[in-house]
Order: C-alpha cells, then structure tokens, then sequence
C-alpha cells in the first residue's frame, strides 16, 4: 500500500534530553530525524510529538524541537502513545497511515506500533529515525514491528514515497535535505 500525504501522520516518539545521548549511534539518528522531520513538514504532514514523563527526562531536545514547529507536544507515562487520550483525539479522522520515529525502539515506539496497528492504523517505522540504548534491541524491535504488520522504511523513502513525483512543490526541499 502506498503512503499518500492526504491520510498520512507522523508521531515523533520521546526525543527527550536525558534520552538521546544513551541512545546507539545517537547523532546519526538526530541527523536523520531532521532530515525526515524537515521534509515532513515541507509536505505539511501533520505531527504530534510525544514525552516520556518530561518531568524526570527533559523535553524534546532543540535539534527535534525546531523542525517540528508548532506541533502539539504531549507528556506522557505509558508507554505506548495510545494509552493517552490525548493524542488519541489529536489523530484526525481519515488517517490511514502514521509514521513513527523516535526512541526507545523496543519499548515506547513497539508498544505504540502494536496498539496502533490494533486500533486499524497502518504504521510505517522509520528504521534509521528510531533507536535504543543497545543495537541488539533496536534490531529485535524492526523484527517485532515487522511481525506486528508495521511497515519498515528509511527517511529518505518515505520522502520520496510521499512526494510521488518531481513535480511536487516540495521535490527540490525534499532533493536538498537528502543530499
């Protein structure tokens, strides 16, 4: 199934200041992450970022924070972005489709995939925009998501999968962020 922009969401997943600098390879995810969010928001693909008991961890981290824009930010305790009313009243109606990126990749961005995918979304990870303390268990979490029935992709492909084209008003925004 393609991804379209007109039913496609992104939730950004804990990119908190006590989190990232634990994470494997946590630069090369920043990296990516701005490249996808970026590109996200010159398709103007709406998002909902997310924290983990901001309270203890911190907010989102600038790098996140800045290309999110104006994005609803919503805290959280559970682990899984469903189990908050919150941002299950911000996913509009019609979504089909909900990029993830962000962390930890076994443990909020699995649960949240499993418990979208049950509610009837189609979830897409975004695996180099997703990461863990250990690579072992980010690679656990891209096989569980597959299982679950989430679709495994890269930034740079969810991009262009969304633009469709060269003729999209976004194509030379989207060409320059990748390269």
């Amino acid at each position: 199934m393609r991804i379209t922009a007109k039913n496609t969401i992104a939730i950004v997943i804990d990119y908190q200041e006590k989190l990232v600098p634990v994470m494997s390879a946590s630069e090369e995810l920043i990296r990516k992450s701005k490249i996808l969010l970026e590109g996200l928001h010159a398709l103007e693909i709406p998002m909902i970022v997310t924290t983990q008991y901001a309270k203890g961890l911190g907010g989102t981290v600038p790098k996140i924070a800045e290309v999110v824009g104006d994005a609803p930010v919503i805290d959280k305790t559970s682990f899984s972005v469903m189990a908050s009313h919150d941002v299950r009243d911000l996913i509009p109606e019609g979504t089909k489709n909900i990029i993830i990126c962000g962390m930890e990749a076994h443990i909020c961005v699995m649960q949240s995939i499993i418990d979208l995918q049950e509610a009837g979304y189609q979830t897409i990870m975004v695996a180099d925009c997703v990461s863990s303390r250990s690579e072992m268990d980010k690679a656990f979490a891209l096989v569980r998501a597959e299982q679950e029935g989430a679709k495994i992709s890269s930034a740079e492909a969810v991009l262009y999968e969304l633009l469709q084209g060269a003729k999209h008003p976004a194509f030379k925004t989207i060409s320059a962020l990748v390269k």
